[in-house]
């Protein structure tokens, strides 16, 4: 095989894409057969293949309701679909290597770099290790932690594979739940007043959602702050901003007006930092979103789009894409050459990554929502909120993602495969190149702003 890869000239980013790709459609043709679904003759190409890409994308978004559509086997295919997403087929494809006793070749190794974002090739190893065995502990204990909710609403047996399941489900920022055995697509809205379930949950798509460096930085550096990497520091400070602004708003803003007066103060609180950390990526909610105002519904749509961290279980345009682009932007305004963050100096490539990416999730969420909007005539808003939900992986939902024709249907599975693997990763595979440039053409300035 690496022989073949040599041959091939097989780029990291046509590596990830593939695989990617490869995942989906054998959890496709798994979830198609009789023995997945409760109704008679299994689900069709197009509900297998839309549920496949929204588990290994870690997005959500469903066809038909979860708990009620598909059997015990499909639930289980779903599940393993969502760990391999949320973890990354490379990290998979790693272990499994490991496991089989197998060398690690250097195009292994550059190949998992590009895939968790990793600063450099050395270490990737025990770097693998060390997040697999993390991933185990969290969502154990994550499962644990939910387990006498559970049981307490469902038998024993069903409380624990529920627990286990949510549990996969948060920290890989799935937004996939079996709640639909009480109320068809309710999500987590009969928890709203539950602090345990609600903390646990928030807790698991915040671990699973600032990526497995800022891990790594954790365990190493403890409560040492300023020996963490500025990528980590960057990815802590604007998380706990992305997740406390938005949640005062909706406290105060959003669930101060008449319409949620039944709810009590400690209530408030929780459904306001809830609804702010699940558009973090994580697709759960705990109240029906069509009762907030338009306001409300654009705030989430940007938090969608933010999304989480590079190398962790979230899509997104990432943390650290909208952190380097507000230090671009404060550096143009001071007139300095260069951005500065916690002391240090970003690279010019590393601004111009970031408007790519940028430019890229606007122009791909944009144009996605306009054909939703224009094609189901449905609110703009809505439309917009369907497509930022898909391009972020995140599986929050207006409009009922089950009332959607089937072009749309295509268009949310191409926004979020490009939402989890990256559009750039996606530009690259197609585009990689042999030789780099060696000649630079004539330079001459143009008049922006």
């Amino acid at each position: 095989m690496n022989k073949l890869l040599r041959k091939k000239r097989i780029s990291s980013s046509q590596i990830i894409m593939f695989g990617f790709m490869g995942v989906i459609l054998i959890g496709s043709i798994l979830l198609m057969l009789p023995c997945a679904t409760k109704e008679a003759g299994g689900a069709s190409f197009l509900d297998a293949l839309f549920t496949a890409t929204s588990a290994v994308c870690v997005t959500g978004l469903v066809t038909h309701d979860t708990a009620t559509y598909w059997t015990m086997f499909g639930k289980v295919v779903i599940l393993c679909l969502i760990q391999i997403g949320g973890l990354g087929v490379i990290t998979i494809a790693m272990v499994v290597t490991r496991l089989s006793g197998r060398k690690i070749g250097l195009m292994q190794r550059s190949t998992m770099q590009e895939a968790i974002a990793a600063p450099q090739m050395g270490g990737i190893v025990r770097l693998t290790t060390f997040i697999i065995k993390m991933v185990a502990a969290i969502e154990i204990l994550g499962a644990l932690a939910l387990m006498p909710g559970m049981i307490s609403r469902f038998d024993i047996l069903k409380g624990i594979w529920y627990a286990i399941f949510h549990s996969v489900s948060a920290f890989c920022n799935a937004g996939f739940d079996l709640m639909g055995v009480e109320e068809q697509y309710s999500s987590l809205t009969s928890f709203s007043a539950d602090p345990c379930v609600n903390i646990v949950i928030m807790l698991l798509i915040m671990i699973g959602g600032i990526g497995f460096l800022t891990w790594d930085d954790v365990k190493r550096n403890k409560w040492h702050v300023r020996r963490y990497r500025m990528q980590s520091k960057v990815i802590l400070v604007v998380t706990a901003c992305l997740i406390l602004l938005p949640a005062i708003y909706f406290y105060f803003c959003e669930f101060g007006r008449r319409a949620w007066t039944d709810m009590t103060v400690p209530e408030r609180i929780l459904s306001a930092l809830f609804q702010s950390v699940t558009t973090r990526t994580a697709g759960f909610n705990t109240v029906d979103l069509t009762q907030l105002t338009e306001s409300g519904q654009m705030i989430m749509i940007l938090l969608m789009l933010v999304g989480g961290s590079p190398g962790s279980t979230a899509g997104g345009m990432k943390t650290t894409t909208l952190a380097v682009l507000l230090a671009t932007m404060l550096a143009v305004f001071k007139r300095r050459p260069n951005a500065h963050i916690f002391g240090r100096r970003i690279p010019d490539d590393t601004a111009h990554y970031a408007a790519t990416v940028l430019f890229m999730y606007l122009m791909l969420f944009l144009s996605g929502g306009i054909f939703i909007g224009y094609v189901e005539n449905i609110p703009l808003v809505s439309a917009l909120f369907e497509a930022a939900s898909a391009i972020g992986t995140v599986g929050l939902s207006l409009i009922g993602t089950p009332n959607l024709g089937a072009a749309s249907r295509i268009v949310l599975i191409v926004l979020m495969f490009l939402g989890r693997v990256g559009g750039m990763t996606i530009v690259y595979a197609a585009l990689s190149r042999k030789h780099p440039y060696v000649s630079e053409l004539p330079q001459e300035k143009i008049m922006v702003g």
